[in-house]
């Protein structure tokens, strides 16, 4: 423990996501200790995310403008839209170079453990975007684990009801690893989107 606004500085930054106690110290001294470290552009910086950042009206990307720019940009595939659980998947997805449709952010995933459910998620503007008939697939890209899967599980569900192709992204086994480091649920998975070699 240290006195009075170092620890604050600690304090506040052990409560961002993924900074224990000792990584907040370290980056606390770090800021403390650098002569050449701009504390005050971290501030402007963080000022402005919060008064210029915000979220996507089509899809609910972060964005500066009303749109964001995948949203904007016309020589996406209309016809496709892949659903994410956070803003920072599409960044993920759009690093492969693979996918060229548009986004479907959620802001979550259901989870009865932490009291979020269905209505909790922007799934109603999901169902909106569907409604013209002019998308053909849509692909579930939520996290393969026990909150993803129930919401890619509802999704499915709510999804048969339209004229839609649905597809679930495949999972198993990572490139490089060990079958005996696996669990069950990645080798079940890796079983199930199996495909014939040859």
């Amino acid at each position: 423990m240290y006195e009075g606004i170092v620890q604050d500085l600690i304090d506040e930054l052990g409560r961002l996501p993924g900074i224990g106690p000792k990584s907040a110290q370290r980056i606390a001294f770090h800021i403390l200790q650098t002569e050449s470290f701009d504390v005050t552009k971290l501030a402007e910086t963080l000022l402005a995310v919060r008064d210029k950042v915000k979220f996507c009206e089509v899809c609910g990307n972060v964005s500066e403008q009303d749109r964001c720019s995948i949203c904007r940009d016309p020589r996406r595939n209309q016809t496709l839209i892949c659903v994410v659980e956070e803003a920072k998947d599409v960044v993920a997805i759009e690093r492969t170079r693979e996918f060229r449709g548009l986004y479907h952010v959620l802001g979550g995933a259901i989870s009865p453990i932490d009291g979020i459910g269905p209505d909790d998620l922007r799934i109603r503007q999901l169902m909106q975007r569907l409604a013209d008939g002019s998308v053909e697939e849509v692909i579930i890209a939520t996290d393969p684990n026990l909150e993803g899967e129930a919401t890619a599980t509802y999704l499915s569900r709510l999804l048969k009801t339209l004229e839609i192709k649905v597809s679930r992204l495949a999972s198993g086994l990572p490139v490089g690893g060990d079958l005996e480091y696996a669990d069950e649920v990645t080798l079940g998975r890796a079983f199930e989107g199996r495909r014939v070699v040859g």
